[in-house]
C-alpha cells in the first residue's frame, strides 16, 4: 500500500488528555495496516473556528469532537447531517472532498448498539426508558431510543428547566420527572439509563434507590472511568443486566473511522484489552 496516502484525524476538544479515542483508532490503524495517525487536538474555545477552517489544509479526513466543542462547532459545518441537526450536537466531522465540514453525530446509534452488544435480543419497544441527566448525551441517547420504538421516555434532571426543554424538542412520548421523584419513576421501566457525571472517577456517585426498577430492566451507565460506577455496582447486585459506556464510545467511532479511512473497523476483545490497558 506504499501508493496509498498518509491520513490524519483526531479529536479536538478542551481538555483531550483524558480521552481514548487515540488509543482506539491507532488500534484500528494498526490494524488494517493504514498510513496515518489519530491525534489530539487540545484547543481552546477561543481558537475553535480557525482549527476547524485549518482541518482541509493540514490534510485532515476529519476529527471528533468533544467537550466543550460539541454545540459551538456547529455553526462552522458547511453541512449537518439530520441526526445531528435534531441531537444539536457534533461529535464527528469529516471533510469532503471539496474541503467542506460535514458534521455528524454518532452517540446514540453507538448507544443503541452498545446495548444490543449486551444483548442481542434488546428491543427499544420492550417498555419505557427512564433516563437521568439532560445534558448532550442524554439528548444523543434521547433521539436514539425514540427511533427505536421505546413507547415512553421519562427524563430526571436535577435543573428541571433542562428536562423540560429536552421533552418539548422531541414531543409526547417524553414525560418529564422532578429530581425529588426519580427513584419512584422507575417503577415499570426496562431500561434505566444515567448520562449525569455522578459516578464518573472523582465525582461523588448517583444518589438514587433501585428498589422501585423491575427485576428485568437493564441499567446502563455512560460513564466509562471507571467501568464499573456505583450505580452499575448497585444495579448488578440485585441482578440486572449492566451496560457501561466504553461500548457507547467504541461504536459510535466505528462509522467515524470508516467515514476518514475508508475501513469498517470491529469491536474485537483485542481492542478491548487494549482500551482497559489504558486505565
Amino acid at each position: 500500500m506504499s501508493d496509498s496516502p498518509f491520513v490524519l484525524a483526531g479529536v479536538m476538544g478542551w481538555p483531550v488528555a483524558h480521552t481514548r479515542s487515540p488509543a482506539i483508532h491507532n488500534h484500528w490503524i494498526a490494524k488494517h495496516g493504514l498510513k496515518g495517525a489519530y491525534v489530539q487536538l487540545p484547543v481552546h474555545p477561543d481558537r475553535l473556528e480557525a482549527a476547524l477552517r485549518g482541518l482541509p489544509a493540514l490534510g485532515f479526513a476529519g476529527c471528533n469532537v468533544t467537550a466543550p466543542h460539541k454545540v459551538s462547532a456547529m455553526p462552522f459545518m458547511d453541512e449537518l447531517h439530520p441526526t445531528a441537526q435534531r441531537v444539536a450536537s457534533i461529535n464527528t466531522i469529516v471533510v469532503q472532498p471539496d474541503g467542506s465540514l460535514l458534521g455528524m453525530n454518532n452517540d446514540g446509534a453507538g448507544y443503541v448498539q452498545s446495548l444490543r452488544d449486551a444483548d442481542p435480543s434488546w428491543r427499544g419497544d420492550a417498555g419505557p426508558a427512564l433516563v437521568l441527566g439532560a445534558g448532550g448525551a442524554a439528548r444523543a441517547i434521547v433521539v436514539a431510543l425514540l427511533d427505536e420504538g421505546v413507547p415512553e421516555l421519562r427524563i430526571t434532571n436535577r435543573t428541571l428547566e433542562r428536562a423540560q426543554a429536552l421533552a418539548e424538542a422531541f414531543g409526547d412520548r417524553v414525560k418529564v420527572v422532578p429530581w425529588a421523584q426519580r427513584n419512584e419513576a422507575m417503577a415499570g421501566v426496562s431500561l434505566l439509563v444515567n448520562t449525569t457525571t455522578q459516578g464518573m472517577h472523582g465525582q461523588p456517585p448517583l444518589d438514587v434507590a433501585l428498589d422501585a426498577l423491575p427485576a428485568a430492566a437493564m441499567v446502563s451507565d455512560a460513564i466509562y472511568v471507571p467501568m464499573e460506577t456505583p450505580l452499575l455496582t448497585q444495579a448488578r447486585l440485585r441482578g440486572h443486566q449492566t451496560v457501561n459506556g466504553l461500548g457507547m464510545l467504541l461504536n459510535q467511532a466505528r462509522p467515524a473511522f470508516k467515514a476518514w479511512f475508508g475501513v469498517m473497523p470491529e469491536i474485537t476483545p483485542e481492542l478491548r484489552a487494549a482500551i482497559l490497558a489504558t486505565f
